[in-house]
């Protein structure tokens, strides 16, 4: 995935995976605003469905459809995995300190890291460099807490969230090297049906009145984007540069926070964001 692009495609790539970061982190913090008066499950499964109209919509526009079937196989890993990140995270959320979960999850990223440097992909001295600054920002960005768990079970849902959503990336990358928006497209269509079981399981929603519509809309195509972007970058640049400026969505959403909630950051938070965009400056210049 991308290792013969050449520098220009390389660093379009490494942009889009960064725009998607910008994309993901507004849609964390509009979805974490709503979910403080709606249940997550409806939050998650609204904002589905809005995104899987929009990409069908858009594959329909494109002809997509007629792209060859070798994403689907990966769109399913991609949507079970992904759910599946979903719920081990919400949970984790509603039984352990913020403080801890979302740290934890957001090392989902070394594992689309790890898969793509077994794989033989080599960046140079470096975005090596750039990237251990990265990943170190969105931990500290996160607001690492060093005690308050509770128990151990937060922490555990938490790690099972980092790495099922570290499969989902790895997955889409693997899907997008046959069709990037049909993969996503597929994924969406699976998960929706997915949360359509589930919803007639719990057999509620949450009561989404009509204010939280337009949010949720936004919140959508939001996600549905971040995802389509990442998903195109896979396929212009290496994996281990484009998984890392994709998974920088946690600093978004702090600074985000920060601006518009009047949120508190931590001086370690500081450090986090300061340490990530040191990271982006270093992996952009390492071609």
């Amino acid at each position: 995935m991308g290792p013969g692009c050449t520098p220009i495609v390389a660093a379009v790539g490494a942009l889009l995976a960064l725009v998607s970061s910008l994309s993901w982190g507004a849609a964390d913090f509009i979805g974490g605003t709503l979910s403080r008066r709606l249940p997550a499950l409806a939050v998650y499964g609204w904002s589905q469905a809005v995104g899987c109209v929009v990409l069908l919509v858009i594959a329909t526009i494109t002809g997509g459809w007629t792209a060859d079937l070798g994403y689907w196989p990966w769109a399913l890993v991609a949507s079970i995995f992904g759910f599946i990140s979903m719920i081990a995270f919400y949970t984790a959320l509603a039984e352990g300190p913020m403080g801890l979960v979302s740290p934890l999850a957001s090392l989902s990223v070394l594992v689309p890291l790890t898969i793509a440097l077994l794989s033989g992909e080599t960046p140079t001295s470096v975005q090596v460099l750039g990237i251990v600054l990265a990943v170190m920002g969105i931990l500290l960005a996160s607001g690492p807490e060093l005690s308050g768990a509770g128990s151990a079970r937060p922490l555990a849902l938490s790690v099972v969230a980092a790495i099922a959503f570290g499969v989902t990336i790895v997955a889409l990358a693997r899907g997008s090297e046959t069709d990037p928006l049909m993969t996503i497209a597929g994924m969406r269509v699976i998960t929706v049906l997915i949360l359509v079981v589930v919803l007639l399981v719990v057999r509620r929603t949450g009561g989404v009145g009509r204010r939280d519509i337009a949010p949720l809309a936004v919140l959508g195509v939001l996600d549905a984007g971040g995802n389509l972007l990442l998903a195109i970058a896979t396929t212009m640049a290496l994996l281990s540069i484009t998984s890392v400026l994709g998974s920088l969505y946690p600093v978004v959403t702090a600074l985000l926070a920060a601006i518009f909630l009047h949120e508190r950051l931590k001086p370690v938070q500081y450090v986090g964001v300061v340490a990530a965009m040191i990271g982006v400056v270093f992996i952009a210049s390492g071609d």
